[in-house]
């Protein structure tokens, strides 16, 4: 079972408690203080551990608890300092403390580590408190107490190449007949309910690591669907393969719908280098409407779109080794251990409105995103937008500010009319 979220409890050790302690041994009266100091509680850390990739053994397990350390003991003998506990995540880890949302760590590379609770520093035993003028100090420290959070632990998948497009269009089956991956394939939406990573060899020295990320669908930045989770998978990936269903309606508007949710979500992804392939090419009513389908993308800025079918696995190898050129110059993904790398600062779907002389200006960069992915001579797509505006709270807003039929709103450069 995938499991992308989990939330625990984490606990330090204390530390030991020092000892009041006097030297005592026969024909000696008056032994000076000797006792130890306690030992170290033990630390939480967490360490990335590449076998692993999914969550799941913190949805069984909750409380992680380290030990405490030892008390110290006569003779000046310190007690034993408690093992550190290590919980190991997978690659792609990012922790935060679930009280305060604080970014704790973004763990990605393998072996790296994370302290989340420091143990408690032991006590000091009497032996540290003797003084020219205090001699027998009957004194000592308690052991440091323990460090105890909340900790609410998310995976991100990190993969060289992500798979977006709607329900259905085929990138189960791009997977399975690209990699070693074993994803669940079917003739419905919604057939992967998780991300599936898969490893592309082309040759000897290039391979690439692919995420098929669940279908996305209108509505799919408010978690509409299968929900928002999912689409933070895709923020890891450098590149983008957008798949387009052959058989859907209208595919170039799918496609458009698709990079809006993107940018709705997180701008940064809408950035993204994106091949952007016509799947079921093999199907003569497909093969018989890619040229148009084609001229369409190009017109709208789609570089060299490609056809291509993943169940008779024509031109697969070429789009993954045009993945690899892309590779060669997309940007690194930023890691970080100090600041939040995976939701933009404001929240998408806030908005303002203005009234002004010529009408209703609309203030939203996501919002304006949206309305330059749109596109507007397929009706198809106008009405999605429409229903994006209604979702949001956009249309309630103007007309509680007072909109009325035939009003203009403005977007960005472009200018609508308000129809009530």
């Amino acid at each position: 079972m995938f499991i992308d979220e989990a939330r625990i409890y984490v606990r330090s050790g204390k530390g030991g408690d020092g000892m009041v302690h006097f030297h005592r041994e026969k024909y000696v009266s008056k032994g000076g203080p000797d006792g130890g100091d306690g030992g170290k509680g033990g630390s939480v850390y967490f360490e990335v551990k590449p076998t692993l990739n999914t969550l799941v053994a913190y949805r069984h397990k909750l409380k992680y608890i380290a030990p405490d350390g030892q008390k110290g003991g006569p003779n000046n003998m310190s007690g034993r300092g408690a093992e550190d506990l290590t919980i190991y995540v997978p690659a792609g880890t990012i922790v935060r403390d679930e009280d305060s949302g604080e970014l704790l760590g973004d763990l990605v590379d393998p072996g790296q580590r994370l302290l989340v609770a420091k143990g408690g520093r032991g006590g000091r035993g009497n032996q540290h408190f003797a003084t020219s003028r205090v001699q027998a100090p009957r004194m000592a420290e308690r052991g440091e107490p323990y460090e105890e959070r909340n900790i609410h632990l998310e995976l991100k998948l990190i993969a060289d190449v992500g798979l977006v497009g709607v329900p259905n269009a085929g990138k189960s089956s791009l997977l399975s007949a690209t990699t070693n991956a074993d994803p669940k394939i079917a003739d419905y939406p919604f057939t992967t309910l998780e991300p599936n990573l898969g490893v592309a060899e082309l040759d000897e020295d290039t391979s690439l690591v692919i995420a098929d990320i669940p279908g996305l669908i209108e509505g799919a930045h408010r978690g509409v669907g299968l929900g928002d989770s999912f689409l933070r998978h895709i923020q890891r990936t450098r590149v983008l393969i957008h798949l387009l269903d052959g058989v859907s309606e209208n595919p170039v508007a799918d496609f458009g719908q698709i990079n809006a949710e993107l940018a709705l979500f997180d701008p940064d992804m809408a950035k993204k280098p994106q091949i952007v392939a016509l799947n079921k090419i093999d199907l003569p009513e497909v093969a018989e409407r890619w040229p148009k389908i084609r001229k369409e993308l190009i017109k709208h800025g789609v570089e060299d779109p490609v056809a291509i079918s993943a169940m008779a696995r024509t031109d697969l190898t070429p789009l993954l080794w045009r993945a690899v050129e892309l590779l060669k110059t997309a940007p690194e993904v930023i890691k970080t251990e100090a600041l939040p790398v995976y939701r933009p600062a404001d929240d998408p779907r806030d908005f303002t409105i203005e009234h002004t002389e010529e009408g209703w200006v609309i203030h939203s960069k996501a919002i304006e995103r949206a309305a330059e992915m749109t596109y507007w001579e397929y009706e198809g797509s106008v009405r999605r937008f429409q229903k994006l505006m209604d979702v949001l709270g956009v249309d309630e807003a103007l007309r509680k500010a007072g909109a009325e039929q035939g009003d203009t709103v403005f977007i960005g450069d472009y200018e609508l009319e308000y129809q009530d």
